[in-house]
């Protein structure tokens, strides 16, 4: 089957569990021979990630904005903005003869999304989340293919490096805190209160801290005189969770499928403010199946944790965590889009 004649837009974004998935997509496109095109918004992380990505035939970045947390005029206002902008995505759409979208959600993804449907272009949608984004349960109905793995099963698209590094954990030698590229205070705040227990016992400590919290980590490892691999973001994560055998982390969608990929037991402590619960829900799906764990933010308490980390059974929710994922997600999601427009 010859790819090339299927041009495809990716769209939508905001934050990076949004963006990876776009982002693996887009990768396993080109290993077929398609350069699509790339629409997203001025706001978030869109154009830090893909604005100098050749490896899209084009990227657009439009003025959109969120409309979930608006209300009354402003909301309406909103809606209009979005209108407005779907003609202009409805323009590029044409430019490009684009013949699917693919949505990863976000209010960056609007515009694309809606200008697909007014143009009777397939829209397929990928849903991160337990909990459906509001954006996306409004076109789930009008989609050609909705895709979701805690709903249907699907397969998440994580990058391969994460399942290639993966192994069962036997023993508790080292721990990794993930608080995102940000930092999350919280987790920051729990290691630093685990740290010297960790450290008596000969547990080495990996700790991303993010980079508003970097200096106050780094300094407090300082001046306990332990030797933590501190860091704020470093782009080859996997080999940094490969090396430990527990971590601590959020639970927005993309980073725990990567740490189920790589069969790694981790303590979940979702995000409180995340919209609709989301990463509680995430979390609670691998800890239904003795997967992991998880503890509410407003609920931690350290001596909990500790006789959690230091009894948890790692060998038995390693090897739980082999079945919840299937390395070829990329690849069997690009493969039924692109069936679809042969069919």
């Amino acid at each position: 089957m010859e790819n090339r004649k299927f041009n495809i837009a990716i769209t939508g974004g905001g934050t990076g569990g949004h963006l990876k998935i776009a982002k693996v997509i887009k990768e396993e496109l080109n290993k077929r021979g398609i350069k699509p095109v790339y629409i997203g918004s001025t706001s978030g992380a869109d154009k830090a990630w893909f604005e100098n990505d050749t490896n899209f035939e084009a990227v657009y970045f439009l003025p959109s904005s969120g409309v979930v947390n608006k209300s009354g005029f402003k909301k309406i206002n909103s809606l209009i903005h979005i209108l407005k902008l779907s003609v202009q995505a409805k323009q590029i759409l044409k430019k490009h003869n684009i013949k699917a979208v693919f949505s990863v959600g976000g209010y960056s993804a609007a515009s694309a999304s809606f200008a697909a449907l007014f143009s009777n272009i397939p829209l397929f949608i990928h849903e991160q989340n337990a909990h459906i984004g509001s954006l996306n349960k409004l076109l789930k109905p009008f989609s050609k293919r909705f895709f979701n793995t805690f709903i249907y099963n699907d397969p998440y698209p994580v990058e391969d490096v994460f399942f290639d590094k993966a192994r069962i954990r036997n023993e508790l030698k080292t721990i990794i805190f993930l608080g995102g590229s940000q930092g999350a205070v919280a987790i920051n705040d729990l290691a630093v209160n685990l740290a010297e227990d960790l450290h008596k016992r000969g547990i080495k400590i990996i700790h991303q801290s993010g980079k508003r919290d970097f200096e106050r980590i780094k300094n407090f490892y300082k001046e306990k005189n332990i030797d933590a691999d501190v860091f704020d973001f470093d782009p080859n994560l996997a080999q940094k969770i490969q090396k430990a055998d527990f971590a601590v982390s959020r639970a927005g969608a993309s980073t725990l499928f990567e740490l189920a990929a790589n069969q790694i037991p981790t303590l979940f402590i979702p995000y409180p403010y995340a919209a609709g619960d989301h990463q509680y829900y995430n979390a609670k799906f691998l800890a239904d199946k003795n997967a992991a764990f998880v503890i509410r933010q407003s609920e931690i308490d350290i001596s909990q944790v500790k006789n959690l980390i230091f009894n948890a059974n790692l060998k038995q929710i390693s090897q739980n965590l082999a079945s919840i994922n299937q390395k070829e997600g990329a690849q069997l999601i690009t493969e039924e889009i692109l069936k679809s427009l042969v069919n």
